[in-house]
């Protein structure tokens, strides 16, 4: 099962069917069960099960996730591979001590691979759909995947299968998150 957490600001808001309801329906196409929670609502044994995590974007003035990095401590300790996408690539960034500062992007923009990783397979530049309203600033040792003129677009824990990426591959390029998934099965075998 992949578990999607949606981090809007309230559970069942109108951002869930933009940017949980196509992740949804990617992981469906691809065959796999899923299960949906709020990211409020997360307990230890909601995450058992699970042989990957995707931690989906929000609306571009919804920061409240980044207010509340406390609830995300248990990516600290997780095993199974993690894809924050956006506000999901915030997360991950606060939890392991980064930092993120305003940086607002819309609409498309040109990401270019420069470290070779099965999550970006294909041409070394692509184009991509940015929508939010904070950078990050990496934290310490984390790998830089992809880039953009406007910053990092893609990054990777640097020895567990936790990733992020800046741009929403639901809208265009949702080959990154079905190699992801290709991951999380190839990790459950």
């Amino acid at each position: 099962m992949i578990l999607l957490l949606d981090l809007s600001y309230r559970a069942h808001s109108l951002s869930r069917d933009e940017f949980v309801g196509p992740i949804a329906h990617i992981v469906s196409r691809a065959g796999l069960e899923w299960e949906e929670m709020h990211f409020s609502e997360i307990r230890s044994d909601d995450l058992k099960g699970a042989i990957g995590i995707i931690l989906c974007g929000t609306a571009l003035k919804d920061n409240l996730f980044a207010a509340r990095v406390q609830e995300f401590s248990w990516l600290r300790n997780i095993s199974v591979p993690v894809l924050g996408i956006c506000a999901g690539m915030q997360i991950l960034c606060l939890v392991f001590g980064g930092t993120i500062r305003p940086g607002c992007e819309i609409g498309m923009t040109t990401v270019r691979a420069d470290t070779p990783d099965p999550l970006l397979l294909g041409s070394p530049a692509f184009q991509a759909y940015e929508l939010h309203s904070f950078t990050c600033d990496l934290p310490q040792g984390w790998v830089v995947m992809a880039v953009s003129d406007s910053g990092v677009q893609a990054v990777r824990h640097p020895t567990r299968p936790l990733y992020g990426v800046m741009f929403h591959p639901e809208v265009r390029n949702d080959g990154v998150v079905e190699r992801f998934l290709s991951l999380c099965q190839e990790k459950d075998r």
